[in-house]
């Protein structure tokens, strides 16, 4: 039945069939990505961001403020979904469906695909390839300025000696060498517990493990029961704070606000 809906949304649509080259200097597009939604909202015209991805519009999982997300309209990915919008841009992951991707070009769609961004720099290059796209590059250059300056006021003061910090979040993975949020608790004041132990980006580290050797903070970015154990609030010389996981999940203007935390952080333990 899906595929008779996706044939027959195809069909109507290739009726009226958009050329491959877009006839105007900002395009419509509709997001795929959780990642871009919140890039993409800042950067795009009002009107030209179609519609964004349903992850960004549920509390918990969202990259981007709520009441931002839900002022535009949400899409749970499905071709005939994004077909009905008629877009001249979709914006996706790296992985979607190699026959969704076929549909919308056989429709003349353009597709972008970004991934997730390891470090500041490759974020910052993902928003500016989306300001490209939008036909919009000032508000890209803009929304990078702004990505430094926040990371600049999150950056330590001289002397600063930074403590051994634990990322530890859903399902015990942690935060490994090669990922944007090592590199944001690097600049904002924190060794990292992980890599200095060599652990790689997403090992696996059991609350045995840390009850062991306990880093000198641990920043736990979920509610599960290993990482709210009352077993860590007794460790006697190692502090304890709770981020929001959605600070993790991705680049752009998350970015801002996982420096500020952090550098909050960092400000209460001075204290």
């Amino acid at each position: 039945m899906r595929a008779l809906v996706l044939a027959s949304a195809i069909a109507l649509a290739g009726c009226a069939a958009k050329p491959a080259v877009v006839p105007h200097a900002h395009p419509t597009i509709v997001s795929l990505n959780p990642c871009t939604d919140a890039v993409l909202a800042q950067v795009t015209a009002p009107g030209q961001l179609l519609a964004i991805s349903h992850y960004s519009q549920e509390p918990g999982a969202s990259s981007m403020d709520l009441a931002a997300a839900r002022r535009f309209p949400a899409t749970g990915g499905a071709a005939e979904e994004v077909l009905a919008l008629r877009p001249d841009v979709v914006v996706a992951g790296a992985y979607l469906a190699p026959a969704t991707r076929q549909a919308f070009a056989r429709l003349g769609i353009e597709v972008a695909t970004f991934g997730v961004p390891g470090s500041v720099a490759e974020s910052e290059a993902q928003v500016r390839r989306l300001a490209a796209l939008a036909g919009h590059r000032a508000r890209g250059a803009a929304l990078d300025e702004w990505i430094e300056a926040a990371l600049a006021t999150a950056r330590p003061p001289a002397g600063w000696r930074a403590p051994d910090a634990l990322l530890w979040q859903e399902g015990g993975i942690v935060a490994g060498s090669g990922s944007l949020a090592a590199e944001l608790l690097a600049r904002t004041g924190f060794a990292n517990h992980a890599v200095a132990r060599g652990l790689g980006q997403g090992a696996h580290v059991p609350l045995e493990q840390v009850l062991a050797d306990p880093p000198q903070l641990i920043l736990a970015a979920s509610g599960e029961r290993a990482l709210t154990h009352p077993a860590l609030k007794a460790l006697k010389h190692t502090r304890y704070a709770r981020l929001d996981r959605s600070l993790l999940y991705c680049g752009g203007p998350t970015i801002i606000r996982l420096a500020d935390k952090l550098a909050e952080i960092r400000r209460e333990i001075a204290r």
